[in-house]
């Protein structure tokens, strides 16, 4: 954070005015979740086990340390919805034999759009774009249709393409995957700015020629930043030179 207490969001460089298109990640750039293993522990309260927040923290740490074994990212979950669910529900049962039920229980609630929860200023930059005639595009890796949260917050409008990796083929950070979101804007990759919050996935976007801004992971609901994208790609009217 600055001093002011704001998020800082990296080096600020003023408008770029031949920004045609902007593409955005989905999880920790325009919503977020709760974190595992928070969701691990309201889980296993729903299900009536006595468990502790360290219990659950633990059993987070064994779900997330298998879910990124070589052998399980091998299966490439993010490239095929029915290997993403069968693979989830495993990954998510580790503690089973301890909380019979937390692995469905953990699945549903990580996939229910109503706790997927946008950044305090996803809607207004969103919107501010649309209104501007900037087209937007969401990129995702991932094996579930992330359509249902967007259309849950009355955002999907908002969204002219929706890139996700399972559908295409194509993860990131693999320029492949961003040329073609560039291409269902109609907008070259050096007409675009990629938004995210991961150097290495969303950062790959520089390489296809997008410039890249990358915001800080923030708890759902926070003001992560996410309006430096309108102060950069949308002239303010003060900006604007007038005519006569």
């Amino acid at each position: 954070m600055d001093a002011s207490g704001a998020p800082s969001t990296g080096a600020y460089c003023g408008p770029m005015d031949d920004v045609r298109g902007v593409l955005f990640d989905f999880g920790n750039t325009l919503f977020a979740h709760a974190s595992l293993p928070h969701t691990v522990e309201q889980c296993c309260r729903r299900l009536g086990a006595a468990t502790t927040a360290e219990w659950a923290a633990a059993a987070a740490a064994r779900i997330e340390a298998a879910a990124h074994t070589p052998d399980e990212v091998a299966l490439g979950r993010d490239l095929d919805a029915a290997v993403w669910r069968a693979r989830w529900h495993v990954l998510y049962a580790v503690a089973d034999g301890e909380v019979p039920g937390l692995g469905a229980a953990i699945y549903s609630a990580m996939h229910d759009p109503l706790q997927w929860v946008p950044y305090a200023r996803t809607a207004t930059t969103l919107r501010t774009l649309v209104a501007a005639g900037v087209p937007v595009a969401l990129v995702s890796n991932t094996g579930w249709d992330v359509r249902a949260v967007l259309a849950a917050h009355g955002l999907l409008g908002e969204i002219r393409s929706v890139v996700l990796s399972c559908e295409v083929g194509l993860v990131k950070p693999s320029a492949a995957i961003f040329e073609l979101a560039c291409a269902q804007l109609g907008v070259a990759p050096s007409e675009a700015l990629m938004v995210g919050d991961d150097v290495v996935a969303d950062g790959g976007a520089a390489r296809a020629g997008l410039r890249t801004l990358l915001l800080p992971v923030g708890a759902p609901g926070v003001d992560n930043g996410l309006d430096a994208v309108t102060r950069i790609v949308v002239p303010s009217p003060a900006a604007t030179p007038t005519v006569g």
